[in-house]
């Protein structure tokens, strides 16, 4: 299995919460059937907006979809976080 940075991690204006990989591409991450897409213009994985999961259980999503496809992410000391506060960072931190 590969390894890769997650370079950032954020939550956009819609309420998505989306990952971006360091290197990886996902074209076919939606073949996982696990609601975890992927934004070739930007690079990232997204998930849907939270209904009943947490940022925190979407994270793990992304993450375990990533997995599947061959590929752990890892968060790093230079992971970038756009709108998620010190706490959320911790959880997912502590998801690892």
């Amino acid at each position: 299995m590969l390894t890769d940075t997650i370079e950032a991690v954020g939550i956009d204006e819609g309420g998505s919460l989306w990952v971006k990989p360091a290197a990886a591409t996902f074209p076919l991450i939606y073949r996982e059937a696990m609601e975890v897409h992927w934004d070739a213009e930007r690079l990232r994985l997204y998930s849907p907006k939270p209904r009943e999961w947490s940022y925190g259980a979407w994270f793990k999503q992304i993450r375990a979809a990533a997995r599947e496809q061959g590929v752990e992410l890892q968060l790093g000391p230079a992971t970038t976080w756009s709108g998620i506060d010190p706490e959320l960072q911790q959880a997912f931190a502590g998801g690892d």
